[in-house]
């Protein structure tokens, strides 16, 4: 049996940090799971403000989330590309 799949959201270097993370939140509490991706330092930078964030909105109700950061190789436009994705999960 296939693991389920998880949402996947993408994080730009433009991605509005606060927004992220109500998005990485209302997924957690509502499927306790979610891959986050960021593709560039300044998207990698964002992704990892936006988890942060999204700790703090999480903790102020009593529970708490951890991540596990993986590299990872994608196809952009024909390019192959090296990424990080963040599992993020509810505990």
């Amino acid at each position: 049996m296939s693991a389920p799949t998880r949402l996947l959201l993408r994080v730009s270097s433009n991605s509005n940090v606060h927004k992220v993370a109500g998005a990485i939140a209302h997924v957690l509490r509502s499927d306790g799971a979610v891959d986050v991706q960021a593709i560039g330092a300044a998207a990698v930078n964002q992704c990892v403000k936006a988890i942060a964030v999204a700790h703090s909105f999480l903790e102020s109700e009593g529970s708490r989330l951890s991540s596990l950061p993986q590299m990872v190789d994608l196809e952009e436009a024909g390019m192959l590309r090296t990424g990080v994705r963040f599992k993020v999960w509810k505990e």
